[in-house]
């Protein structure tokens, strides 16, 4: 059981977990009140769903040969790699993933039941297709060249929007802004997570946005996309529920410098080089507790 828990890459798990933080905390700002046995009921779907895709994805590219050619794997991208050090076998790794899946459509599904709701309904399925389907034949989302925006979507606006609608009873405008934030944010770690595994990607025909557009056209959509970030925050200036955390977000504004900075063109794609690896991630950690913490005040304070 250790090694199936290793496989789903468990220290990146916050990545799912943060857009419930920011939903949950505009929903609680929104409506005053607070259901932690619905969050923690998010939380834990939403893990298992994202542990299952992490390791489906690195059965399917198993079998596409891209983890196989793959010579620069970073603690961050190039996949687990257990299949190809036989520390898993493919028919494991796959059981694994779809055990994984079950537990978190079945935890989705006590939700379903406890709120009535055709919305978290939708969105839950969406959010199982997408995470199966990302790297699954025959559809292969993330080899079609729409991967990194569907990943904004399945780890940003859906679960921003369903977390707080689980809070609010209610689907409206307000989660818009701060939905678009993180969805930006993962959406940039998995851009820039790509760099690396460019040769391996373009080898096995892998569309992913660097293999289509080439190192120097994509360091340009991150600056700009990171950039995009901070003018949807300057915007949440204008609604007293998210004036707050647009505020919090707008200080991290010296981290995004940094990493606009170490996204150099000429060293994200060679080995033991990702810095700007890390810094993306620290920033889509850091940026999305500080949207929580400012979505929490209006709450605290009515």
């Amino acid at each position: 059981m250790t090694v199936v828990l290793l496989a789903s890459r468990p220290q990146y798990l916050g990545a799912s977990v943060a857009p419930v933080l920011v939903g949950s905390a505009l929903g609680y700002g929104v409506a005053g009140s607070f259901s932690f046995g619905l969050f923690l009921l998010a939380v834990l779907s939403i893990m298992a769903l994202h542990a299952g895709a992490n390791v489906i994805n690195d059965y399917f590219d198993h079998l596409s040969r891209n983890d196989w050619v793959n010579q620069n794997p970073t603690p961050f991208s190039g996949g687990r790699q257990f299949i190809q050090k036989g520390i898993l076998s493919p028919k494991a790794t796959l059981l694994a993933g779809l055990f994984y899946l079950a537990i978190g459509s079945g935890i989705g599904l006590v939700i379903v039941a406890l709120t009535q709701s055709p919305v978290i309904l939708g969105i839950g399925i969406l959010g199982v297709l997408g995470g199966f389907f990302y790297t699954a034949r025959p559809i292969q989302l993330g080899y079609r060249g729409v991967g990194e925006v569907m990943i904004g979507l399945l780890f940003g606006v859906l679960p921003v929007y369903g977390s707080y609608y689980l809070q609010a009873q209610t689907i409206d405008v307000l989660p818009l802004l701060p939905a678009l934030i993180v969805a930006i944010l993962i959406f940039l770690v998995i851009l820039i997570n790509e760099f690396p595994d460019l040769p391996a990607d373009r080898q096995v025909h892998k569309r992913t946005m660097v293999v289509v557009f080439g190192i120097p056209v994509c360091v340009l959509i991150y600056r700009a996309t990171l950039i995009a970030s901070y003018i949807v925050a300057a915007a949440m200036l204008a609604y007293n529920a998210t004036f707050f955390a647009g505020v919090f977000y707008l200080l991290t504004l010296p981290l995004a410098v940094f990493a606009m900075r170490s996204a150099n063109p000429a060293d994200l794609a060679k080995p033991g080089l990702y810095r700007a690896n890390q810094l993306t991630i620290l920033l889509h950690n850091v940026g999305s507790l500080t949207l929580a913490g400012g979505l929490l005040i209006p709450g605290l304070v009515a």
